[in-house]
């Protein structure tokens, strides 16, 4: 009752303008991306799809609607899901001034749980619930000079609820890290192995590429700097200028530059993580980070335990001060880059939102883990409640 006047159905998915737009079809996937037709071979393009990278909310509203465990009686439940869009909530009035309304449909909600049953006998400490955007939109400080985002996850009442985010708070309990959505949405085992083998054995003519556009206001923009050296080491490194290119509705340019490339830089965005970060490694193009914060301290449920095994590491101030990144990665040999890409290939499955509504069988997808990880840690917790009690 609270997500319903959340979501825009008016709009066009490829509407670059209005970041809304694309999240509410196909319950949060998106679009068919017809687009994919004309650079994949075979029937690859059909699990491709215009997924908004704010759509968490949706798909996994979606997905825990159809989960095997979900139970009709809250009396043998383990835990309880809040199915609440507060990413749309917030997003709508971001940009606004007044600031009550980007919390006042999340208090809302809050009042109205509070009032459950299953609320009352645990205070929360046994719900969980997926929120769309990065941690950092939900936490507004009392500093009048720091007026960004909601206060949500600031509210007592989300002290103990376990929230599903694109990227965290470090040292937050209660925030679990997982993977931005991506467009890739496998319907089946055979169509995610068939994608994993495409990425094996593409030919990949760049050793790396950059896509992203710098930011003019942001002073010593660490984009820019990478882009302007990407265009002077136009021999190694495939460029895609988002302030060129429509990036937001033309997916497949991207792609074609991922996989022609061996590496991929991705600096940190506006936050520390991008979703570039996870395209490019569905993609099979192996990430070169720059900040720690972009991968290694979070999405450890999902991602390689030995950052070393699947990425590369150069620290931006070594950048900075003249490191040359093309010459850090000719040091790694074919057949490191192949082992480095053959640890990526293996963690697809981990990182992607599956399209079926059980999943992918053996495969167990993002959405699989976050959730069976986040329910053995409840029941873990009143188990211990209960001995010490």
């Amino acid at each position: 009752m609270f997500n319903k006047d959340l979501v825009l159905a008016n709009c066009t998915d490829l509407n670059p303008w209005n970041w809304q737009c694309g999240i509410v079809p196909n319950h949060g996937y998106g679009n068919a991306a017809t687009e994919f037709a004309r650079t994949l071979p075979g029937t690859l393009s059909s699990s491709w799809y215009r997924t908004n990278q704010f759509s968490l909310e949706l798909i996994f509203h979606h997905r825990m609607l159809h989960h095997k465990c979900r139970t009709m009686e809250p009396k043998s439940a383990t835990a309880f899901y809040i199915p609440f869009y507060a990413g749309l909530a917030v997003g709508k009035f971001l940009w606004g001034n007044d600031t009550s309304k980007r919390d006042w449909h999340c208090r809302m909600m809050l009042q109205w749980v509070k009032k459950q049953k299953s609320w009352q006998r645990s205070n929360g400490s046994d719900h969980f619930m997926a929120v769309g955007r990065i941690t950092w939109d939900f936490r507004r400080l009392t500093d009048p000079g720091k007026l960004w985002g909601s206060s949500f996850l600031n509210m007592p009442e989300m002290q103990q609820v376990t929230r599903f985010t694109i990227e965290k708070a470090p040292g937050d309990y209660y925030d679990v890290s997982v993977p931005y959505p991506t467009g890739f949405h496998p319907k089946t085992k055979k169509h995610l192995l068939e994608w994993q083998n495409f990425v094996r054995y593409y030919n990949r003519t760049s050793l790396f590429t950059f896509i992203g556009a710098k930011r003019d206001e942001v002073k010593n923009d660490f984009r820019g700097l990478l882009l302007s050296y990407c265009y002077n080491q136009s021999d190694s490194c495939r460029v895609v200028d988002c302030g060129v290119t429509q990036c937001s509705t033309d997916s497949s340019a991207i792609h074609k530059a991922l996989l022609g490339s061996h590496f991929c830089l991705q600096p940190r965005g506006d936050s520390f993580t991008r979703r570039s970060v996870f395209d490019c490694m569905v993609a099979g193009s192996v990430p070169v980070f720059f900040w720690k914060r972009t991968a290694y301290d979070q999405y450890e449920w999902f991602l390689p335990t030995d950052p070393k095994s699947y990425s590369v590491f150069i620290d931006h101030e070594d950048v900075r001060n003249g490191t040359s990144i093309k010459e850090v990665l000719m040091r790694y040999s074919e057949q490191e880059i192949r082992r480095k890409r053959e640890n990526l290939i293996e963690a697809i499955p981990r990182i992607i939102y599956a399209k079926p509504n059980k999943g992918l069988g053996s495969f167990r997808d993002a959405f699989d883990i976050a959730v069976d990880e986040v329910l053995r840690r409840i029941k873990l917790e009143k188990e211990w409640a209960d001995f010490v009690g």
